[in-house]
């Protein structure tokens, strides 16, 4: 993904920090689900790959992607060369440590810990519509059968962001300069979007982009709307369509980046 012209001064003052949404396990089990793979059967080479390849689009979208994720990248392009090379044969052999079973046994004690979390806020979000019943319009835009447990992480909105870009490029480019707008000021349009429609689909966000530019904006605005508490984003199944519903915005909520009381 190329930058644009003056992408820096797009997101100056404003960083997002992947560590508010996920961790680099995180992403692995992402690719791992994502394959069908069995997580003790792992195809290093492919899952290299693909970890480079996100690495590389958190990185381009100057997401603050943090050591422990070049610190995975690292172990991975270990384990993956080291898979490649003969082992030399060695008396000590037998004591050293496989890399690659050291990160299986990582992902499997993550998983369940990662399970476990997720039964817990399921459970939470089954009580709290029972008493307090903080969803009800959600639930009335969704219906009754929607499930508030496929909650969306943050490597399936950049799976459904490299298909929005993907179709950008099938776009005839504009041959006029288009006026740069700031993630602030595309906060505050999907915040007006949503206030009218209380709902609306991953893509429609993107419908009025005219340029690259535009759609790594809005992008990063979605991202800044989820950790400020002011969305919801849910997936129909593993990867469905995703949609985004406006929430009330909690008293707990995170102070924007850009205020200048933070």
């Amino acid at each position: 993904m190329q930058r644009p012209d003056n992408f820096e001064s797009l997101l100056e003052a404003y960083p997002i920090k992947v560590a508010n949404f996920e961790g680099p396990l995180d992403l692995l089990l992402f690719l791992i689900r994502k394959h069908e793979i069995d997580i003790q059967d792992i195809p290093i080479a492919l899952i290299t790959e693909q970890y480079l390849e996100y690495l590389e689009l958190m990185q381009d979208l100057d997401l603050d992607v943090v050591g422990e994720f070049l610190l995975m990248a690292a172990t991975l392009i270990y384990i993956k060369s080291r898979a490649l090379l003969p082992r030399p044969v060695s008396s000590e052999e037998g004591s050293e440590e496989d890399p690659r079973e050291a990160l299986m046994l990582r992902l499997i004690e993550h998983r369940k810990f990662k399970a476990a979390a997720e039964l817990l806020h399921e459970r939470e979000t089954v009580r709290s519509a029972q008493w307090g019943r903080p969803d009800d319009r959600i639930s009335e835009i969704a219906g009754e059968e929607y499930e508030p447990e496929l909650e969306v992480d943050l490597f399936s909105l950049l799976t459904a962001f490299q298909a929005v870009v993907e179709r950008a490029k099938q776009r005839p480019s504009m041959a006029l300069p288009i006026e740069q707008i700031s993630i602030e000021t595309r906060i505050e349009q999907l915040v007006a979007r949503l206030s009218e429609t209380e709902a609306c689909g991953f893509e429609e966000l993107f419908a009025d982009a005219s340029s690259r530019a535009d759609l790594i904006a809005t992008f990063l605005a979605l991202l800044e709307m989820i950790r400020l508490k002011l969305v919801r984003v849910f997936q129909d199944g593993s990867f469905g369509p995703i949609r985004i519903y406006k929430r009330a915005r909690p008293v707990d909520a995170p102070t924007p980046i850009g205020d200048p009381l933070a």
